[in-house]
């Protein structure tokens, strides 16, 4: 191994070191936002019945750091774009916890009729189509940027063979897909009129389904790359 590639391995190290650390900060502003330390059963009550909404943000959360982990196993690259690219996606990480958090909150004492409790209660349409459009400007930033270091990848990291390359092409449209669908999210956000029904300010949220039917197209583009890779 030359000097240079251990200079890399070093740097590339350093920086997946930093994004896990700052993706389990992140994690742990989630858990303790707006949290107090339980004083007596009722209050017990009312933490543990966040937990759904904390279990679906720690997935999202989750998603976004293990596909940082999957592009550095498959990429491998240490240069300057995936330094810039990479903290990028930390510091959107830092400002989608907090909406992230809000949305579920709201969706589940929505569902449960108020039996899972909320912190955070939207009073009126527009407030609630505000935390829509920031959830879906910060998923849409996130999704943006792992797209972008996917397709940094497949373009620069020559090393790779057609497997591995085809693999950062077909996540490049994965995540770019994800952003689609979270600009979606965001204009039906702003078409809902300001004394909106509560079905229609579901909307918003309805449209992440879509994510589901983008994994058809997507798996007609694998199995094309892998037929003119073969």
């Amino acid at each position: 191994m030359s000097l240079i590639e251990q200079r890399e391995g070093i740097e590339a190290g350093r920086l997946d070191m930093f994004v896990d650390g700052a993706f389990a900060f992140t994690l742990t502003l989630l858990a303790i936002a707006g949290a107090a330390i339980p004083r007596d059963l009722n209050m017990l009550l009312h933490a543990l019945g966040g937990i759904p909404a904390f279990a679906c943000s720690f997935a999202q959360i989750s998603l976004f750091w293990y596909a940082h982990v999957h592009w550095r196993v498959h990429c491998q690259l240490a240069d300057r774009s995936s330094l810039i690219l990479s903290l990028v996606l930390v510091f959107f990480a830092l400002i989608f916890v907090y909406p992230l958090h809000m949305v579920f909150a709201s969706l589940f004492s929505f569902i449960s009729n108020g039996a899972l409790p909320s912190d955070f209660q939207a009073q009126t349409a527009d407030e609630m189509k505000g935390v829509f459009i920031c959830y879906g400007a910060a998923y849409t930033c996130m999704a943006t940027t792992l797209a972008l270091l996917y397709r940094h990848g497949a373009r620069n990291a020559l090393h790779m063979g057609h497997a591995i390359r085809n693999e950062a092409r077909v996540s490049t449209m994965v995540w770019a897909s994800g952003a689609a669908v979270g600009l979606i999210s965001i204009m039906v956000a702003l078409l809902i009129p300001p004394h909106g029904s509560s079905q229609l300010l579901l909307l918003p949220g309805c449209c992440y389904f879509l994510l589901f039917l983008a994994r058809f197209p997507l798996r007609a583009y694998r199995h094309r790359l892998e037929q003119v890779s073969s």
